[in-house]
């Protein structure tokens, strides 16, 4: 079922008992977000929030939190649009006419990729001067820097090709007209604002809040450069997306959307955006980024503006992720036909930890496939890859630790990538946009089998007393809770003798809770940078080349200098759990 806009998505998803109207009036400073982590913990609905504070606008968030809603926003699993597509092109290598009609299908949906023009478009029913206040714009944690849209769709235009870009970024709220924008590396309007600064020309910007499904999906994919989001809307939605020129700008705008800006981005004019409380589960520091400012607002008569929470997992963006990655996949076996699946974990912040199953055909790969990907839009990005064989469930953290004890030698399927394209988030390298990657290869190979992990080991904390807790993952990882620097501990462990076929020994800090499997990933893997935070049981230099051997120590614990976790304050969370009942009546 294709939707035409938001409003008919969220009135199909209250017929379907996924949507919960709040008619309670909310603040939309801290209590939304309290309200709504805690809906998204519970496996909740969306919810639509009819009385914000400070606004006239009813609020919408949670929308697809859950898979079944991205399901009911598809028409259909999301793996099945990336299968409908890869399909298609392996049908047609060679082309033939039986290959055409078997297609026929696809090639309807490839047609609806044409933008239609229309003249006039609900998404410009009301025109107004620019004036943000107006809008129910969320301030999600207590150390933000003020109150940021959260799911915008930014539309540009590339000055030399003519090729739009439709993504999300974040912006912060300066004053009524003038906001910040998060343009990260890696992201099609930051090229498009890197090429309009060359001309010193200002770069036309359209924002449009509140897009239908397909529109959003498109806006969350990471398409290869150059692909056109508002086209492969019209695939997803099987209808050509249909565009009317805006008022101010020469853009064209989404017909159906609630809201569009109107603005300009300026050359050369930063200032700074943040703290953000972001998706690893921190604030990101505030930093010098380039400012939207605000010509005209257009909207529809009644319309709904679209909110995202996001923080230390899960939140909303955990279905939107695993959405995207089950979409992509198929297409990515295109690419690497030796790819059999692959997950980046939510609990890691997608790009911290990516396993990869690879059916290797010769000797090292998996090795050559980890490195391709690495090469590869926002994969790029990613920090640390584990390859495992074809039977290991990629998904299953379990799994991969035991394929990582089975199989993994330091001495010939270890791979230190420093000085590398790091996510913009990334804080543990201490230095925007840099830091380093690793690759473990987990598949098995022509060597002696592995000892078997141990049932028992030593208590670490005959070792190193300042150990609080520790927890022995599938025999394999061993976790150690310390408080305060943590490298002469687990240089001490790495040391010591009575851990068996332990391969991998990490630190945390006291705040993760070890029995908690979504918080160990997070409080792992948000917080080493692999070239600063690791170190083997024995290591050498040989001309140029490090050879490493023995166990792999991880020191995770919390770094003076990193960014605060994300906390709501004790006000907070008193307020909702006393109008808890208030909320849902």
């Amino acid at each position: 079922m294709a939707f035409p806009d938001l409003q008919s998505f969220l009135q199909h998803l209250e017929r379907a008992g996924e949507l919960k109207r709040i008619k309670a009036e909310v603040d939309p400073e801290l209590e939304i977000t309290e309200i709504t982590t805690r809906v998204v913990k519970d496996d909740g609905p969306a919810l639509l929030f009819e009385r914000v504070r400070g606004s006239a606008y009813p609020l919408a968030i949670n929308t697809f939190g859950s898979m079944r809603r991205i399901e009911l926003a598809l028409g259909r699993h999301p793996r099945a649009v990336g299968e409908e597509l890869a399909a298609f092109v392996d049908r047609l290598n060679p082309p033939s006419l039986r290959a055409l009609w078997a297609s026929r299908k696809t090639a309807r949906r490839l047609l609806a990729m044409r933008k239609k023009r229309v003249s006039r478009a609900p998404c410009q029913q009301i025109s107004e001067p620019p004036d943000l206040s107006t809008l129910p714009i969320l301030k999600s944690w207590p150390g933000d820097g003020g109150r940021f849209l959260t799911l915008p769709l930014v539309l540009t235009e590339d000055p030399e090709s003519g090729r739009t870009n439709l993504g999300i970024y974040r912006m912060h709220l300066y004053d009524k007209d003038r906001t910040g924008m998060h343009w990260q590396i890696q992201k099609g309007g930051a090229f498009h604002h890197f090429e309009a600064e060359k001309q010193d020309k200002p770069l036309e910007v359209a924002v449009v809040l509140g897009g239908d499904p397909a529109l959003i999906f498109s806006a969350i994919l990471p398409l290869p450069e150059g692909l056109e989001e508002l086209a492969f809307s019209g695939f997803l939605r099987g209808r050509a997306t249909s565009m009317v020129k805006a008022q101010t700008l020469s853009l064209h705008v989404p017909a159906n959307a609630e809201f569009i800006l109107e603005g300009v981005v300026p050359p050369q004019e930063r200032e700074q955006e943040g703290p953000f409380g972001d998706h690893y589960g921190y604030y990101s520091d505030a930093a010098p980024f380039p400012v939207f400012h605000l010509r005209r607002i257009t909207h529809r008569r009644n319309p709904v503006y679209p909110a995202a929470v996001v923080g230390k997992p899960p939140q909303e963006d955990r279905a939107m992720g695993d959405a995207v990655q089950e979409i992509l996949m198929p297409l990515l076996k295109l690419l690497h036909p030796e790819l059999r699946d692959l997950w980046a974990y939510f609990e890691a912040g997608f790009h911290n930890l990516l396993v990869v199953a690879v059916e290797a055909r010769y000797g090292k790969e998996a090795m050559k496939t980890a490195l391709g990907l690495l090469g590869q839009g926002q994969l790029s990005l990613t920090k640390c890859v584990v390859l495992v064989d074809p039977a290991v469930n990629v998904r299953d953290f379990a799994a991969v630790v035991r394929a990582i004890g089975a199989n993994f030698d330091p001495a010939q399927d270890f791979i230190l990538l420093p000085g590398v394209p790091a996510d913009t988030l990334e804080f543990a390298a201490f230095k925007m946009n840099l830091g380093s990657k690793m690759i473990l290869d987990a598949t098995s190979k022509d060597r002696p089998p592995a000892a078997p992990p141990p049932e028992r080991i030593r208590d670490p904390a005959e070792v190193d007393a300042r150990i609080q807790r520790w927890r022995l993952l599938e025999g394999t990882l061993l976790v150690v809770q310390i408080a305060g620097q943590a490298q002469e501990t687990i240089e001490a462990l790495l040391r010591a003798e009575g851990w068996g076929a332990v391969k991998l020994i990490a630190a945390v800090s006291p705040d993760v809770q070890l029995d908690d499997d979504v918080s160990l990933l997070w409080g792992i893997f948000t917080r080493f940078d692999p070239a600063r935070d690791i170190v083997f049981q024995h290591a050498e230099l040989r001309g140029a080349c490090p050879v490493y051997r023995g166990r792999l120590g991880i020191d995770a614990t919390f770094k003076e200098g990193y960014p605060a976790p994300l906390e709501m304050t004790a006000e907070i969370r008193e307020r909702v759990s006393r109008r808890w009942d208030e909320y849902w009546k």
